[in-house]
């Protein structure tokens, strides 16, 4: 069944274009409850963890962890939505550009400690914000293009520290019946993504949601 969304391929600019037209159903305007339910186990006792967020829209989980005292790093191709997140938590920031990735620019709230960055996620690599303590990927693995997958496993894997966790939300559905985005990644996929590239990784998995969403642990 996988076959089916094998070859679907959504283009940056389609994205982009969907936060113009305000087409952003996967957004979500609190906290994500999974985030909630699991954070002391992603924070493990560490404090001012560095937190990753892969295309990461205008996600109010950032702020919230920002007042915990935690750092957050987001990267996004959509201008609008970074401008917007921003805004909606009336957050002051100052725009800067990453000599590093031509074209790229970075927006900062010092107070708070949130940088997210304007640019194609696969021209972010370790070099422009060293690793992280932490991932949340709550919809950019079910998000990127299939054939990308092997391409995104490995620079998220470059960007964890030793004691990183990471932690992915998936869906389970029907393929044949919605053709994505999000794409169905199923276990196999995942442990094939990451288990089998790093031997030191290790991949808990959690129970599925109510509303078909499934949860693992990479570390």
């Amino acid at each position: 069944m996988l076959a089916v969304q094998a070859d679907r391929v959504v283009s940056l600019a389609e994205w982009e274009e969907r936060w113009q037209q305000n087409r952003i159903g996967f957004h979500r305007p609190h906290v994500n409850k999974l985030l909630e339910r699991n954070i002391k186990q992603v924070v493990n006792g560490r404090t001012g963890v560095r937190f990753f967020f892969p295309l990461c829209g205008k996600a109010v989980d950032m702020k919230w962890l920002a007042d915990m005292g935690h750092s957050v790093v987001g990267v996004e191709i959509a201008e609008k939505a970074i401008l917007q997140f921003y805004e909606d938590n009336n957050m002051s920031y100052a725009v800067e550009p990453v000599p590093s990735i031509p074209g790229a620019k970075v927006y900062k709230n010092v107070e708070k400690s949130i940088s997210i960055y304007h640019c194609d996620l696969y021209k972010f690599n370790s070099c422009v914000e060293g690793q992280f303590g932490a991932i949340w990927d709550r919809g950019s693995l079910v998000a990127i293009n299939p054939e990308d997958r092997e391409k995104y496993a490995s620079l998220l894997l470059s960007l964890m520290a030793e004691d990183c966790r990471y932690l992915l939300s998936t869906l389970l559905y029907n393929p044949e019946q919605h053709k994505g985005p999000p794409f169905l990644v199923p276990n196999e996929q995942i442990l094939a993504l990451f288990a089998a590239v790093m031997s030191s990784c290790w991949i808990q998995w959690m129970p599925w949601t109510r509303d078909g969403g499934r949860l693992a642990w990479i570390s």
